[in-house]
């Protein structure tokens, strides 16, 4: 197996039929079924197109890292491990290990980076994106359970609405087969501790599985030697996970599935009264009828309870002494509903397969924040809360048409409404006033198409193209709450409009009988009227729709497998984000979209051998980039290596030890009033057990 999978390029899995290709020029060619379980069958990826296609097929570019890979992997944290690929990025530089979900927002092909994800992320296609503010909480993804991640890097609203403006990143969970259970313990440098478990059954028509995972560290000082004080220490963080789901067959054509899980956070980030922190709760239902004469009818039902809380300090000049400066809270509860239809394969002309579907979710939250003003006085900021409602809902149609196996074409097309309502401020001062600001409820729509082409002219080329719209509405976060970071203050904006997106791709894949896959695609988006942080005179901040801006770059990558043993991955993009228009801020025309480096790349080498050893050798490079909108704080590049091994030790048990940021290289990954770090030498050590029985 290739060190990484990319549509094109996964193997047909011992006993499975093989995927058909342009050597049965006038054979049909069906949409494969789905496994036992109602999962799509190996060798399929979802994400792209909302179906189980054979990923050779799949008409926009569509990139996996399977569960090889992501068992081999370095990376501690999921984020890591999404980071890998060099066109998918988080909005500073630090893990989650030691920062909280307001900044680690994914975007991906740099499209305008920011806290809040421009791109939506799905645990088997229930959206698991903070509904306050965009966020994703990737502490609560544990690694045990998954099977792949499929990532769809170009404008999916055609498909999923508004949070997919940049893309989709879906986590695909393992089948429930059973008996088996999967544990790791890990240890290492950093007080980094780390317990998992996964445990599945099979009773009869019933399957059942239960996960964990419980991971505690001492983090590391983020703040640069040269302006560390007193105050500073460094970033401790714990978190558990517990995850149960239920699947029943109930007959041949109907599956009925049930899930829920809870998950808690603490982090410290790196003084006494800078703190956060997250309770969480969820639930799915879903319902999968198949039939033959009518097609495939799928519902899933979603929802969840959740608290961020967060803690800011007000740090002297020269970081000697700190007292608290506020303390948010911010309650949130999100429900949500999605029903598609898939038809029987119909031929006209080729092969169509029709789907449709419509979406829906109701989001809720607010900000309540207590401030501690050092000499408050009568016109002084207390209390501030705010919050309210986005309703939104979309239906969609698409139709991928097989004109023969060397071409398909797919249209898709959707219509998204949205709603703002209940939006208020409250403002409590210390003279006892009180200001209440209720703001206009607010209707949106957007309709989004999206077309592609898949050409294989020979078995061993393949040509993508695509073209879409997309958008994002703006978050609840972005409406209502303000935050600080370091020393800048980034006001909201309630008069935010939704950011909407022209953009195409095009690219080529090469295969070689000498095991070796290339990979080149280019993308050009325009982003109107995005959301950004733009300073204001006065050198604080606040969330404006900044005018346009223009991505564009390529994407590059070759796999090679050069023999049994040995798999190499080289990967590249560059990315070239500037401002083209900006009404009332014209010194930002021409500037780069801040914390969007114009250059990342991968390396990766692995050896496979179980009965000597598995390794893997990672080099991950990021050019440099701005922390901010003017380009005046500049961070540098970086390269670090990473490395990891495993042998079988005895019976079913691995042993394996991991080492991130093999030389200990240190680099900025923040300037927000003070110079933070990235993180420094992470090593551990462990036992894996796979599979008992």
């Amino acid at each position: 197996m290739s060190a990484r999978e990319a549509a094109g390029d996964a193997p047909t899995p011992p006993g499975a039929a093989p995927i058909a290709t342009a050597e049965a020029a006038d054979a049909e060619v069906p949409v494969p079924s789905p496994a036992e379980d109602g999962r799509p069958s190996a060798g399929t990826v979802v994400t792209g197109t909302r179906l189980p296609r054979p990923i050779r097929d799949v008409p926009a570019t569509t990139v996996v890292i399977p569960r090889a890979e992501i068992e081999r992997s370095p990376t501690l944290t999921q984020d890591a491990l999404v980071r890998t690929l060099p066109s998918a990025a988080t909005f500073r530089r630090t893990p989650s290990l030691v920062a909280d979900p307001t900044a680690q927002g994914l975007n991906l092909r740099g499209l305008a980076p920011s806290g809040v994800a421009r791109s939506l992320v799905l645990l088997d296609g229930i959206p698991v994106n903070d509904p306050f503010g965009g966020w994703v909480f990737w502490r609560s993804l544990p690694r045990l359970g998954l099977d792949r991640i499929e990532v769809v890097p170009s404008g999916g609203s055609a498909l999923y609405g508004s949070a997919a403006l940049g893309g989709v990143v879906q986590l695909v969970s393992r089948p429930v087969t059973g008996p088996t259970l999967d544990a790791a313990v890990t240890y290492g440098n950093l007080d980094t501790g780390l317990l998992a478990a996964r445990a599945a059954e099979r009773f009869g028509p019933v399957r059942a599985s239960l996960e964990t995972e419980l991971l505690t560290s001492d983090g590391y000082p983020i703040v640069v030697a040269s302006q560390r004080g007193a105050i500073d220490t460094a970033t401790p963080s714990n978190h558990a996970v517990l995850n149960g789901r239920v699947d029943a067959d109930v007959s041949e054509s109907l599956t009925l599935s049930a899930r829920a899980g809870l998950f808690r956070e603490n982090q410290n980030g790196g003084t006494r009264a800078t703190t956060a922190r997250v309770d969480l709760a969820h639930f799915a239902a879903g319902a999968r009828l198949s039939t033959e004469a009518r097609g495939t009818f799928t519902l899933d039902l979603f929802g969840r309870v959740q608290r961020f809380e967060q803690g800011r300090a007000r740090v002297a000049q020269d970081r000697s002494s700190e007292a608290r400066a506020a303390f948010q809270d911010v309650p949130a509860d999100d429900q949500g509903l999605s029903l598609a239809w898939t038809s029987p394969s119909a031929t006209w002309g080729g092969t169509h397969v029709l789907s449709a579907g419509l979406d829906a979710r109701r989001m809720a939250g607010t900000s309540d924040e207590r401030l501690f003003p050092p000499e408050p006085m009568p016109g002084s900021t207390l209390v501030r809360a705010a919050g309210g409602t986005q309703l939104s809902g979309g239906l969609y149609l698409q139709d991928l048409y097989t004109v023969s196996p060397a071409l398909e074409l797919s249209a898709a097309l959707r219509l998204d409404v949205w709603r703002n309502l209940n939006g208020e401020q409250r403002v409590e001062r210390a003279s006892g006033a009180v200001e209440t600001t209720a703001f206009e409820d607010r209707t949106e729509e957007q309709l989004s198409p999206r077309l592609g082409l898949r050409l294989r002219p020979v078995d061993w080329l393949t040509v993508r193209a695509s073209g879409y719209r997309a958008f994002r509405a703006p978050t609840l976060n972005e409406l209502y709450r303000p935050f600080q970071v370091g020393t800048v203050l980034t006001a909201a904006n309630a008069d935010l409009r939704a950011e909407r997106l022209w953009g195409a791709e095009a690219g080529v894949e090469a295969e070689s009988p000498l095991g070796l896959t290339a990979r080149v695609t280019g993308f050009w988006n325009v982003l109107d009227d995005p959301i950004t942080n733009v300073t204001l005179e006065d050198g604080t901040r606040q969330r404006q729709n900044l005018g346009r801006a223009r991505v564009r770059g390529v994407e590059t990558s070759v796999d090679w497998r050069l023999s049994r043993r040995w798999t190499a991955l080289l990967a590249y993009t560059f990315v070239n984000p500037t401002v083209t228009r900006a009404p009332g801020q014209p010194e930002l025309v021409g500037k780069q979209l801040a914390q969007d480096p114009r250059h990342r790349g991968t390396a990766i080498l692995t050896f496979d051998d179980p009965a000597i050893v598995t390794a893997t050798v990672q080099l991950r490079v990021t050019g440099p980039q701005y922390e901010d909108d003017l380009n005046e704080r500049g961070m540098g590049g970086y390269a670090v290596v990473d490395v990891s091994a495993s042998r079988r030790l005895f019976w079913k048990v691995d042993g394996f030890a991991a080492v991130e940021n093999l030389f200990d290289r240190e680099y900025l990954a923040g300037r927000a009033g003070i110079d933070t770090l990235g993180p420094p030498l992470l090593a551990r050590v462990g036992l894996r057990l796979r599979g008992l029985p």
